[in-house]
């Protein structure tokens, strides 16, 4: 918009001509408009921190907090009603047993007002620890003396050594083991025979590994090695399982069958192989153990009764879909599966080329010694890669199985090679519409983002793992890769929403155990439905 300036003014009249003094107190110090807002926003800013700061001091303290009062000389435009309510609505009203205060007595004593001039300044909150730096050998000693003192409080009570209940306390509080490695450790050291543990065959086995400054990772390593190795195999961990059978409350049920206690604590421990045992060789290494979260398992089955909510490794419902999946495969119930029974997997999604790769050992050695057959073991393995390929070792699994030349990169040809059946397969589909293998490989170009073009890595596929399971169901999951390619956009939001936070394993797991669960109820009552209510034996006569 143009100003239009009367004749004869200073502007009109050259421009060397001087503005009056008037007209320079008229011009603002912020000729921008945005300028001048942000002026504005500042200035708000620094009225208001002291107030925001004095808020985020009740939240910490768990004071209940109250709108802040206007700054003197402030008043609310009476065309736009007061926002404070709206600051504070998403904060539920305090319990009606909440103790009541006076409208006139303050929030704390240090505080009467939320004005600006009488808040005081919010110190900054502490920070956890990061950096542990080693002890010094004073400061070990001193540790030391301290460990002792606390062990010797415990055993004062206990001269004749400490039974079971009272030993798991101890370690827990003074060594700060789970319970779980607790009872374990008591076996150990009782020697399964003996009731009590003493006070020198604990201070020395704790002393020799040694264990007085040792982070817990560590601790509960040394806790289930054999003297002389560094390293835990899966007969280690046979102890742990068995503490947790006999004395965890989500497990009461299983005591009366022996047989699935036994595949219950097998199927735990190859889980745990299976994500902690980076190397594959059975050999599971204190460093592979401090990069895994195995200890915060362990601590969730302390917090835990219900063992189903600790997801990782010790869930029993996942042993169930695990042990279940098998058994529908193994019609002879021998243990054993062979490349017929695995193609019914997932109602025939496997190609039979991939099916191939997996028996001809390619991504992993079977444990089973006979040959063309496949072990329990082996089909955890197998299904854990299969249902969660995000995982580094599912990746790595089938990285393997697609790497015909074992190169260490997967190329349009390899990818071919698994395609081709998939493309078969869908031509005789009815109604199912064939995708080229063209606009495969270039879609998951795009995903992927391969370094060099036309060669996937296994680096690639880990620095993508969302996407990375799109390429092995297209090359051999047929099931799975129709229903990407005909996903309705609205229903998957909503399945994101309903197992937010929960891996594809874990999805899987709690979508198969209902469905399992549902068939169990449904066949029982069939069952019951064909005996009559008096028994299989007994006629609606009676006779």
């Amino acid at each position: 918009m143009l100003i239009e300036l009367p004749e004869g003014s200073s502007i009109n009249s050259g421009r060397n001509a001087s503005f009056p003094a008037r007209s320079l107190e008229q011009i603002p110090t912020f000729p921008c408009a945005k300028l001048k807002l942000d002026q504005f926003f500042l200035q708000w800013l620094n009225d208001n921190q002291e107030t925001v700061s004095a808020l985020l001091d009740d939240v910490l303290s768990g004071r209940p907090v109250r709108g802040p009062a206007p700054a003197a000389g402030f008043s609310v435009s009476p065309l736009s009603p007061s926002t404070s309510h709206v600051l504070f609505s998403a904060t539920p009203p305090l319990s009606p047993s909440a103790k009541q205060r006076s409208p006139l007595s303050p929030l704390s004593p240090q505080r009467r007002s939320l004005t600006a001039s009488s808040l005081r300044k919010r110190s900054l909150a502490s920070l956890p620890q990061f950096y542990f730096p080693k002890p010094t050998a004073e400061g070990e000693e001193e540790a030391k003396r301290e460990f002792i003192q606390r062990v010797d409080s415990c055993f004062t009570k206990h001269p004749n050594g400490m039974m079971q209940k009272p030993f798991v306390d101890m370690v827990n509080e003074v060594c700060d083991l789970p319970l779980m490695v607790g009872y374990t450790l008591f076996q150990r050291l009782s020697g399964g025979q003996q009731s009590t543990v003493s006070k020198d065959s604990f201070m020395k086995f704790w002393t020799e590994r040694p264990l007085m400054h040792a982070p817990l990772v560590d601790r509960v390593f040394h806790c289930f090695r054999q003297s002389g190795q560094e390293y835990l195999t899966y007969s280690d961990l046979h102890p742990l399982m068995d503490s947790i059978l006999n004395y965890h409350p989500g497990l009461e049920f299983l005591k009366e069958t022996a047989e699935f206690q036994k595949k219950y604590a097998e199927t735990v421990v190859y889980r745990i192989f299976y994500s902690v045992n980076r190397s594959g060789t059975g050999r599971l290494t204190l460093r592979e153990l401090r990069k895994s979260d195995f200890i915060e398992a362990l601590e969730a089955l302390d917090k835990e009764e219900d063992i189903n909510k600790v997801l990782k490794y010790f869930s029993y419902e996942h042993f169930y879909v695990i042990y279940c999946k098998f058994w529908e495969l193994d019609t002879d119930h021998d243990f054993q599966i062979d490349r017929n029974d695995l193609a019914h997997y997932g109602q025939c999604a496997l190609s039979y080329q991939i099916i191939d790769r997996i028996f001809e050992q390619v991504p992993r050695p079977f444990s089973c010694k006979q040959d063309g057959k496949m072990g329990y073991e082996d089909f955890v393995w197998f299904i854990l890669s299969e249902e969660d390929k995000s995982s580094d070792t599912a990746l790595e699994y089938w990285f393997r199985c697609v790497d015909l030349d074992s190169d260490g990169c997967i190329r349009p040809r390899e990818m071919w090679f698994f395609y081709e059946e998939q493309l078969k397969r869908m031509e005789n589909l009815p109604n199912a519409e064939t995708v080229h293998f063209e606009d495969v490989v270039c879609q998951l170009h795009d995903m992927l983002h391969p370094e060099v073009e036309g060669a996937y890595t296994l680096r690639d596929f880990k620095k993508k793992k969302p996407q990375s399971g799109l390429l092995f169901n297209a090359l051999f999951n047929l099931d799975k890769f129709l229903k990407f390619e005909n996903r309705d956009p609205f229903a998957m939001r909503a399945e994101a929403g309903e197992f937010a936070g929960l891996t594809e394993w874990d999805k899987f797991a709690k979508i198969e155990y209902y469905r399992l669960a549902s068939e169990d109820d449904q066949e029982e009552v069939h069952i019951e439905a064909e005996e009559g209510p008096w028994g299989p034996d007994v006629d609606m006569a009676g006779r």
